[in-house]
């Protein structure tokens, strides 16, 4: 609400502006309620008037696709696969042994890490592998 005192032949009015819709004004003058109609342009607000999109409604069924990433497991260091714990389509676990290779003459264990079904075995027994070489596809 903005106030502005006029002064006209003398006699000074006090106008209360107190709704503005459009070219309407409903105004107060020395306490009487008048509704005025404006013959001049409005400038408009500086803040945009945001017009939101309708919302679709969500989507009622989740369609889960089947698998999910592969996690390959790979070969810490150039060896020679001594045994192999898990087959295909075995379940496995996070930290579960999948296989022991021997590297600069000391056993290593290779462990799952993550849970998952073993899609496919690399290696084989007795096999030599370099560094960072695919040994087991876990999804």
């Amino acid at each position: 609400m903005k106030t502005y005192k006029f002064t006209i032949s003398g006699h000074t009015y006090e106008v209360d502006i107190l709704e503005i819709e459009g070219d309407l004004v409903r105004l107060e003058v020395n306490g009487t309620s008048y509704l005025v109609e404006i013959h001049k342009q409005i400038k408009q607000a500086k803040t945009p008037t945001l017009i939101r999109p309708i919302l679709k409604e969500p989507q009622k069924i989740i369609e889960k696709k089947e698998g999910g990433p592969r996690t390959s497991v790979k070969s810490p260091l150039p060896g020679v696969i001594v045994s192999i714990a898990v087959k295909e389509g075995d379940r496995v676990t996070k930290g579960q042994l999948l296989l022991v290779m021997e590297a600069m003459k000391m056993e290593n264990e290779i462990k799952s890490p993550s849970d998952g079904e073993v899609i496919s075995i690399k290696v084989a027994h007795g096999q030599a592998v370099l560094q960072e070489e695919n040994l087991i596809e876990i999804n």
